[in-house]
């Protein structure tokens, strides 16, 4: 990889995004409100718009790159508002009418057509841009690679394109005939003819003074003889690029005959033989030493590229496979040959296998083939373990985040391909583990909570079972409770499934890392959920939380349990369930636990349970013990700010209103304070704000206002008052005291 793209790369990635694309992006995004609607269903711009061209061609890609140019959004390059020059329409599934109507009336210049849909064949493309007499005298770039054309098509006519300099048909049903025709261009000077139907290459002695650059990858229909061949190659004197290459299992030798040659591509500058068979280092070393200009070597899928001449030659670029340099060339010039993508990727996997070094810029051609190659299923697992060697353990630190939102979001398109090839999904849950990726980077989590939960179930072996639990247990805090309630079935299979997890290692007295996670993540999912609350009753949560509680003494497992029975005690309809005798007595002891965390959860489902009374009809003297132990136990808690081993966090404070309005019971009240300002004092950004926007601050000016009030629970709610005006001064707060 040459300094300079790599450096390019990296700070493309690691910078934000330009105005302009954020501009771009909006208006793409918003495209259907601010545009009106034709009679035809169409989209047109405001008549008061009007693009630069160099803005114009930049809007088009982007709309071409996020797959939103169809025949309705296509309509807005109509008329004189946009300009275009480069009309890239790639992958585009647009019709032949919309073609014309939009794009052909530009002075286009450039056009990348590559794998537009079969409602634009070739054929259709040529007549709309030969229909613009400006389009046919100035038209320089044509790129045509895998578009389709109809069966009872014949000749393409591409001779009034006479301004054309670079023509691509790659992998196209393009034949001899065509050749012949292309071969008449007056300034054609760059072809690419690629596992196309041509047959014979004669034709392009026509062109032999004007060719610069011959690409023929693959072309398997050839029925010349190589001394044929190599005759026709040999009188392209002006070639100053030529691709052989081919697929390494057809074991061409053409290669082999072209180095032996003396007499032949006397400029050239740029030579691909990459899959050639017999090619040795002393014949190519022999070929590039007799044309000294010579840039650029392809070597991926030979035995040659490993002699010290080719790390050594100054001004050598090499695609192979010898090293990170000649790999990375081969990712970055074969991004869209999936036969050589593949061949780059697993000597890549070789190289990284034990790599140190962060490579922002490999990864980023690694993504560049996954995204080229969406349904080749070895290019996509090749780089899914490519993409976990170069992020592993700290390496991900060194990458940009944007990078790795791209590779992430990758990753799980493939895993949506091929959803079968467990190793695939393996790459991909090994990726997850991964913290920096987990935490810090964009992606979509709500599929990523789907995937993870239902390879939970699939009984894999322990170490998988452990890494599943511990995603699940983070990203369970990542979604929303809407989020959580849309899982249903996943969300049920997964508790189900930790429970039983929670089980096997209680009977077996095994208080390992496993059941930690695995006790994180139900807390985690039953939080805000009270589907996931219901799910773990009805999966006889609760008595096998009883036995954890009953088998292991640890505060670490005692927190967990109690934490999640806090999530149960806050959904009414369940909280009643947790009114047992066994329930009640291990809350009531923990209640005392030396160990603060403890004590306040168990504190908690106290409060919550007690502040309804209907559950406790025939306990009323065991709730006003429970009541009075809870409001002495809050008395002896050190300050509010203090610090705990568990880390509190709440996604709202609704569920502490019932329990603030409470004046009847003091001890409710007071906890529900104790716990807000615990949380305010630590994280003072996310709850005084919290507060606000779900309008708590009224509640604690009630509580500050009432004549009777608790003095205690006077003075806290006063604490986070002021807490709130030092951090947010700037709230509007008509209601405030």
């Amino acid at each position: 990889m040459q300094n300079g793209r790599s450096t390019w790369q990296e700070q493309e990635e690691a910078s934000p995004y330009s105005l302009v694309n954020i501009c771009l992006n909006f208006l793409i995004a918003n495209l259907e409100k601010l545009c009106s609607e034709r009679s035809d269903g169409t989209l047109c711009l405001p008549e008061h718009w009007s693009f630069p061209q160099e803005v114009a061609d930049r809007f088009l890609g982007v709309m071409t790159w996020q797959g939103k140019l169809t025949d309705r959004t296509a309509s807005i390059f109509q008329g004189n508002q946009m300009k275009l020059k480069l009309v890239n329409i790639q992958k585009a599934k647009i019709s032949t009418a919309a073609f014309t109507k939009a794009f052909c009336h530009h002075k286009v210049i450039e056009l990348d057509a590559t794998a537009v849909h079969t409602d634009l064949p070739i054929p259709d493309i040529i007549s709309g841009l030969c229909s613009n007499s400006w389009i046919q005298q100035n038209l320089r770039c044509l790129l045509l690679d895998s578009t389709s054309i109809p069966q009872d098509s014949r000749l393409l006519f591409f001779g009034q394109l006479t301004g054309l300099r670079v023509l691509s048909v790659f992998n196209v049903c393009f034949h001899s005939e065509d050749l012949a025709n292309v071969s008449q261009l007056p300034k054609l000077e760059s072809l690419d003819i690629s596992n196309t139907m041509v047959t014979n290459i004669s034709a392009l002695l026509a062109c032999k003074d004007r060719l610069k650059s011959l690409t023929m990858h693959y072309l398997k229909c050839l029925t010349m003889t190589k001394p044929q061949i190599l005759a026709v190659i040999r009188e392209l004197k002006c070639l100053l690029h030529l691709d052989i290459s081919d697929h390494r299992q057809l074991k061409s030798d053409l290669a082999f005959h072209l180095l032996q040659q003396k007499d032949i591509l006397p400029n050239v500058v740029s030579l691909d033989i990459s899959g050639g068979s017999c090619i040795t280092d002393g014949a190519v070393e022999l070929f590039v030493r007799q044309r000294p200009a010579m840039q650029f070597v392809g070597l991926l899928a030979t035995d040659a590229g490993y002699s010290d001449f080719f790390t050594t030659k100054q001004g050598l670029r090499v695609a192979g496979g010898a090293n990170m340099s000649q790999i990375s060339e081969a990712l970055s010039r074969y991004r869209n040959r999936s036969c050589f993508m593949k061949e780059a990727l697993y000597r890549l996997f070789t190289e990284t296998f034990s790599m140190q070094v962060t490579m922002p810029a490999i990864l980023k051609l690694v993504a560049v083939g996954m995204r080229n190659h969406p349904l080749d299923l070895p290019v996509q697992f090749t780089a899914s373990a490519c993409a976990l060697n170069l992020t592993r353990q700290g390496l991900a630190r060194g990458m940009p985040v944007r990078l790795l939102s791209e590779v992430t979001c990758l990753l799980f398109k493939a895993l949506k391909n091929f959803p079968h090839y467990q190793q695939l999904q393996k790459n991909c849950l090994l990726s997850l583990t991964n913290s920096r990726i987990l935490v810090d980077v964009p992606f979509d989590r709500f599929d990523a909570a789907k995937f993870v939960m239902r390879w939970l179930c699939k009984h894999e072996n322990p170490k998988m079972q452990t890494m599943a639990v511990s995603i699940t247990s983070i990203l369970a805090l990542q979604l929303s409770s809407e989020q959580t309630a849309q899982l249903k079935e996943e969300l049920f299979m997964a508790v189900k499934e930790l429970l039983a997890i929670v089980k096997q290692k209680t009977t077996e007295n095994l208080d390992d890392v496993t059941l930690l996670f695995t006790l994180k993540a139900l807390w985690n999912l039953t939080d805000e959920s009270p589907a996931a609350c219901s799910h773990f009753i009805e999966n006889q949560g609760l008595a096998i939380f009883i036995q954890v509680l009953e088998t292991f003494s640890e505060s670490a497992i005692q927190s967990k349990v109690l934490g999640l029975w806090n999530n149960i005690a806050e959904v009414r309809e369940l909280s009643s369930k947790l009114v047992t005798e066994d329930v009640v007595k291990h809350i009531s002891s923990l209640l005392h636990s030396k160990e603060m965390e403890v004590s306040y959860f168990a504190a908690g489902i106290i409060a919550h349970l007690t502040s309804d009374t209907q559950p406790w009809m025939s306990h009323d003297l065991q709730r006003s013990a429970l009541l009075q132990d809870l409001y002495a136990t809050i008395q002896n808690w050190p300050s509010s700010s203090c610090k705990m081993t568990a880390l509190v966090t709440y996604r709202s404070f609704k569920a502490f209103f019932p329990l603030l309005g409470n004046f009847s019971q003091p001890a409710v009240q007071l906890w529900a304070l104790w716990a807000m300002y615990h949380v305010c004092s630590k994280n003072p950004s996310k709850y005084c704000r919290m507060l606000v926007e779900e309008e708590g601050l009224q509640f604690l000016c009630d509580i500050q206002e009432h004549s009777e009030a608790d003095a205690q629970a006077q003075r806290i709610a006063t604490s986070i008052l002021d807490d709130f005006r030092m951090h947010f001064m700037n709230y509007q707060r008509p209601s405030l005291c």
